[in-house]
């Protein structure tokens, strides 16, 4: 009979399961769930509420240890889960050392490492105990692990980090040749996936280590500070004469990612030091100094490689459009020469090199400022921007010296010409790479709920209040019965939910977990076969979480979604709205003098700080030392959003909700509104 046996409410204590027979089992417990978190309150929550409903029929402890969050993870703890043990560390340790001190103050027979950005089936810690008791020669197992489409993560097996397969993993050969035994032997392409393996590396996501085999192989080397403990800790089981496993009868979901930005330099940088740390620790001095090289030259490789891209990705519009324009503009010159001026050398050099250059820049530089390069593409804003800048040009074409006038009609002839090929450049673009948002609005997302009636229209109201754009196609009942056609106002059940995502392709699948168990979202997402983004809204919350791939940010959908600061346009109208004040204050700068109480040396120190984009005229409410969790970043303000007499009484709380509407409803006009009041109440 299964009992709960609290240790204390009032203190962060553990759930024990005691079994019967435990007097029979030479450990206190039988498993230890270790989990390190880092700010990641939304996704912790839900992966213990997940080890909860696996830990039913084992006698179980469960420890986190928190790297010194700053979103609240430890109150939560202490609100939902008093009964965990919890370690509150006051700076981040790193993921090996906080690890180690949940592994030396546990009492399982079985130690499993988990991250908090997962979701375990309800039977996966049965089905491991149950591995590991009938195969004596296990050291650790690791399972199947899926990210938040559905899509096999191939880091569930690995082998050791050889120079050989460190260099085909680097270089991209284990890319080209997936299932290849030679080329791609860090994931182990070659074995199957949905078959137990003896492996050599397993996942610090999800390592289910036997407690005998962990003491002789020692705890994880506190050197990696993040990525390479896991590594390093599989080959030491495998020297201890044990064996490491994967396990593919059962499968979690590993968001992979909320707890660190993949896909990134400073990724790439930091998990290539760690390999470097683990082959001055086992290798030989030789193939240690060949295989640090190789590292090295990989770091610069991959960040020559990052770059490149970007660069390509984000600036070869605007080169393509400067060519396109200056050639252009180049053939009208020589038309105006020969057929309107009869005088080919009406032109000379400086404008041919200097003038035409600068009239192509002028008019892309107010075409971006306008939005042109933003995505959809409006034609509007192209014919802003140029239009703007056109007008710019004739006005300083007149207060310039006769020597350098040349004729306005190139201007206007230019600006015609600049507009065209603006048009015909992304018209081309839309059909080379059939990319049909170029000019239209992007598709709304196409989401689905997943759960009964009334846990299901509740997740409804959050996707609304949440401002996420998105076309409702509708609820999907959590039982796998089939009904033919479907009780109202169900439009599918578990059973068919593929079929219904392949007819309709559906964007984005939200699962209710208060109605749908972790073994069946499991199941359902390695089910569909169109790959949609999977969502969960653990029981109770008001966060929808998930993440698109496991090199991406895990997703939240709260009310702190779709935040109009953070989009592009947002953060370029606050920063010409900034630049433009700035230079209507320089202009009349007495005037600025006297409306603002601050020394003349303050005022004119703000003025080229926000000039030069380190400060802003309107910033957030600073919240003293407390992280703006979740909002765009903004350089800090001039003047925030309250005056000194109402920010004398406000509560962080409160404080954090003013600075969200600020974000989320952002205009230019509630700038100028805020800087108005102050030069009328001269609340400064």
């Amino acid at each position: 009979m299964l009992t709960l046996f609290f240790l204390s409410l009032n203190s962060f204590k553990t759930i024990n399961f005691e079994l019967s027979n435990s007097n029979a089992i030479p450990y206190q417990v039988k498993l230890s769930v270790i989990i390190v978190n880092y700010n990641v309150k939304h996704f912790l929550e839900q992966a213990i509420v997940s080890v909860l409903n696996a830990c039913k029929d084992l006698d179980t402890e469960i420890f986190v240890v928190d790297n010194c969050s700053v979103d609240g993870s430890v109150a939560m703890l202490k609100d939902r889960f008093p009964y965990i043990h919890v370690i509150s560390n006051q700076e981040n340790v790193g993921f090996s050392k906080a690890n180690n001190q949940a592994i030396e103050l546990s009492k399982g027979e079985f130690v499993l490492l988990l991250n908090p950005d997962t979701l375990v089936a309800e039977d996966t810690f049965i089905k491991c105990v149950h591995f590991m008791e009938s195969t004596p020669a296990a050291g650790a197992i690791g399972v199947k692990m899926i990210d938040g489409t559905g899509t096999f993560l191939p880091e569930s097996k690995r082998a050791l980090p050889t120079p050989w397969v460190s260099f085909c993993k680097i270089f991209g050969l284990s890319a080209l040749f997936p299932k290849s035994k030679l080329f791609s032997q860090y994931h182990l392409g070659h074995l199957p996936s949905n078959e137990n393996h003896e492996v050599a590396v397993l996942s610090g996501a999800y390592m289910f280590i036997r407690r005998i085999a962990l003491e002789k192989a020692g705890l994880l080397d506190e050197t990696f500070f993040m990525y390479g403990e896991d590594i390093d800790l599989s080959y030491r089981l495998l020297k201890t004469g044990y064996k490491n496993y994967f396990f593919a009868e059962s499968t979690i979901l590993h968001y992979k990612g909320e707890s660190t930005k993949k896909g990134n330099l400073n990724y790439v940088k930091t998990f290539y030091e760690a390999m470097i740390i683990y082959a001055e620790k086992h290798f030989s001095t030789g193939n240690a100094n060949i295989y640090t090289f190789t590292i090295n030259l990989a770091i610069y490789f991959k960040a020559a490689l990052t770059v490149a891209s970007q660069l390509f990705k984000n600036g070869w519009l605007p080169i393509f459009d400067f060519a396109v324009s200056y050639v252009g503009i180049y053939f009208l010159k020589e038309l105006w020469e020969n057929k309107i001026m009869h005088d080919n050398d009406y032109y000379n050099e400086v404008f041919v090199f200097f003038f035409i250059p600068v009239y192509v820049l002028t008019w892309l530089l107010f075409a971006f400022l306008s939005g042109a390069y933003d995505k959809p593409i409006r034609t509007i804003n192209i014919i802003k921007g140029i239009g703007i800048g056109t007008l710019v040009l004739t006005a300083v074409f007149g207060l310039l010296p006769n020597e350098l006038r040349f004729s306005r009609a190139i201007i206007l002839m230019g600006a015609l010409w600049v507009t065209l090929s603006f048009f015909a450049n992304r018209f081309f673009y839309q059909i080379f790479n059939q990319d049909e948002s170029v000019f239209r609005e992007e598709n709304k997302l196409k989401i689905v709920i997943v759960g009964e009636v009334i846990e299901a229209t509740r997740v409804l109201t959050l996707l609304n209040e949440s401002g996420k754009s998105f076309t409702f196609i509708g609820f999907v009942s959590p039982l796998s019965e089939s009904f033919g056609i479907e009780p109202a106002p169900y439009v599918a059940n578990l059973n068919n939910i593929d079929l219904l995502c392949q007819l309709l392709s559906i964007d984005e699948v939200v699962f209710c977990n208060k109605n749908v168990s972790a073994k069946n979202i499991i199941l359902t997402m390695e089910k569909i076969k169109t790959n949609p983004c999977f969502k969960t809204v653990p029981e109770n919350s008001n966060s929808i979480i998930g993440s698109n791939s496991k090199n991406t940010m895990g997703d939240l959908y709260s009310i702190d979604s779709d935040l109009k600061i953070g989009q592009a346009t947002g953060r370029r109208n606050k920063y010409l709205f900034d630049l433009s004040l700035s230079f209507l204050f320089i202009c009349f700068f007495p005037f600025y003098l006297i409306c603002f109480k601050k020394a003349w040396s303050v005022l004119l120190k703000d003025l080229c700080l926000v000039i030069i984009g380190k400060k802003t005229w309107i910033g957030y409410i600073p919240m003293g030392g407390v992280p703006l969790y979740r909002l765009p970043k903004l350089v800090p303000g001039v003047f925030n959003l309250l005056s000194d007499d109402q920010f004398v009484d406000i509560s962080q709380e409160l404080g954090q909700k003013i600075n969200l509407l600020y974000a989320r409803e952002y205009t230019v006009y509630s700038d100028l509104l805020l800087i108005w009041k102050r030069l009328v109440r001269k609340n400064i």
